[in-house]
């Protein structure tokens, strides 16, 4: 009981880095098997963006997941991924207000993830939470 009760940091970092990681597959597999890629092209290209960024944002958010659901070099992807965030407050969400509700969604939800992104980078990537100690 007294374990539950003092701060666990292992194991935040672990849970932030797990729900990130899930967060970013689910967007990429979403771009690639429901929009489809070209789908997801044509719609960056409906944003005065290249096609190329379709394809990065896909390989990005995959990858990405990918490797901070493994663990490796977690906190320096999560600071990676910022930019891929940042684009779409820039290029979608930032002209729909802030609530995330509004209507094309507002930029509340990447800023959030952009501060959670930071939190992994600076708290760590909690790859040994479940190390047993000897």
């Amino acid at each position: 009981m007294k374990a539950l009760l003092t701060p666990q940091p292992r194991y935040a970092a672990l849970t932030l880095r797990l729900a990130l990681a899930l967060m970013f597959l689910a967007h990429g597999a979403t771009k690639l098997f429901v929009f489809t890629p070209s789908g997801t092209v044509g719609y960056f290209a409906s944003l005065g963006l290249p096609a190329a960024f379709a394809y990065l944002a896909m390989i990005g958010e995959i990858g990405g997941g990918l490797l901070l659901l493994s663990g490796l070099y977690a906190r320096w992807i999560a600071l990676a991924l910022i930019p891929l965030l940042a684009g779409t407050i820039v290029t979608v969400h930032g002209h729909n207000g802030w609530m995330f509700a509004n209507a094309g969604g507002g930029w509340e939800y990447p800023a959030f993830l952009i501060a959670a992104s930071l939190a992994l980078f600076f708290l760590g990537d909690g790859r040994n939470a479940a190390a047993i100690k000897g």
